[in-house]
């Protein structure tokens, strides 16, 4: 398997997306999707690069899943096209096209052993069954199962049948592998340690994979690329550090982890400063900006609680501080969350990383605390 170290190395330099002479390997081109009155994907386009590890966020009933079935074959699209490697895939039916989907539940033949399984979709292209023979056993020894070859999927763990449909659909060497929901049956260890495996075997089989996933933490840590998906649209498209530190929207910020959102109306934006008057902080907040915004216009400023600083004593007055009692504690073992009840009932997150054994000065429930954040700290945000 691929080191985590030589991982990382490539991926921190990969970023075609941002070479204007790279040739996208996936294109959506204006793709419009109905059933019946119901528009699940409106309008969206998308390119997606080779040997890139892409995911669509967003919750249920976004459309995620619809676009990832009109690449595979399995929906036609209503307007505009798809095409992979620049041939328009209309009319191509799933089985011709050269790529391979995962799906949630498996889809197992539990009649099959592991290692029948696996060959199931090199026997239907016809491959010679010393090829196939050979093909299974890499598969395997990829995945790690060389030892279950002859188990039924009954028999196996749902870890061990999640590494089996893997190995299926990389057997047949697809362009693109499309994954549905692929953890979604595992439990959170598992499922963690299965995140790095994929992204690992990504990198050695240099595939592109693209991910179709309700959960955020899941797209963070595997994708190059997150599409965050609201209503059958794309709202904003970029690597999991701009997506979550730079979120273009309130939807996104607060989609992606958690988030504080202050309300309030500018006072002053100058272009390296936005001031906000509002109800929770009675000497307003102040956020970097490079962008001016009329003033009295709505604006919020979107603070992660990991950027919130929590004082048990009152600090020195200045802008961006609140007062608040604390109404809920969640501790998490490597963090503790605190929820603090502001100035008009506004409820606001801060979370503090449990760097030692023993906490001096601890917060308990029901004690007055004072809250405050950096300028460079808060996303300004208009909409």
């Amino acid at each position: 398997m691929t080191s985590r170290q030589s991982l990382g190395a490539v991926r921190s330099s990969f970023a075609p997306w941002a070479d204007p002479t790279a040739t996208p390997l996936v294109r959506f081109e204006a793709v419009t999707k109905r059933f019946g009155a119901e528009t699940a994907v409106k309008s969206v386009s998308l390119d997606i690069y080779e040997r890139e590890f892409f995911a669509l966020l967003g919750p249920s009933g976004c459309g995620k899943t619809t676009l990832m079935r009109m690449l595979a074959g399995f929906e036609t699209p209503d307007e505009g096209r798809v095409t992979l490697e620049g041939q328009d895939l209309a009319g191509l039916p799933p089985h011709q096209r050269p790529l391979h989907m995962m799906f949630q539940s498996y889809a197992l033949f539990p009649h099959l052993s592991v290692e029948r399984n696996i060959a199931f979709g090199l026997q239907r292209q016809g491959l010679a069954k010393a090829e196939i023979s050979d093909r299974v056993a890499e598969m395997l020894a990829l995945v790690r199962l060389e030892g279950l070859a002859r188990r039924k999927p009954d028999q196996l763990s749902g870890g061990q049948r999640q590494r089996v449909a893997l190995a299926r659909a990389l057997a047949p060497r697809p362009k693109v592998l499309l994954l549905d929901e692929p953890l979604g049956a595992l439990d959170r260890k598992l499922r963690e340690e299965t995140q790095f495996e994929l992204m690992a075997l990504q990198q050695r089989l240099g595939m592109t994979f693209l991910v179709v996933t309700h959960d955020q933490e899941e797209a963070m840590v595997m994708a190059d690329r997150i599409a965050v998906m609201r209503a059958g649209e794309i709202v904003q498209t970029g690597p999991p550090p701009e997506v979550y530190e730079a979120p273009n929207c309130r939807y996104v910020a607060d989609f992606i982890g958690e988030v504080n959102l202050f309300e309030g109306q500018v006072e002053t934006a100058d272009g390296r400063l936005v001031r906000l008057s509002s109800p929770v902080c009675p000497q307003g907040l102040e956020a970097a900006e490079d962008d001016p915004l009329p003033k009295s216009a709505a604006a919020w400023f979107a603070v992660r609680p990991e950027k919130m600083v929590l004082h048990p004593t009152p600090p020195p007055p200045g802008p961006n501080l609140m007062q608040g009692k604390v109404a809920d504690i969640g501790y998490l073992g490597d963090w503790t969350t605190y929820v603090v009840e502001v100035a008009g009932g506004q409820t606001v997150r801060a979370a503090r990383a449990n760097a030692a054994r023993v906490v001096e000065n601890p917060v308990d429930w029901g004690d007055t605390v004072w809250l405050t954040f950096a300028r460079d700290a808060a996303v300004v945000l208009s909409r």
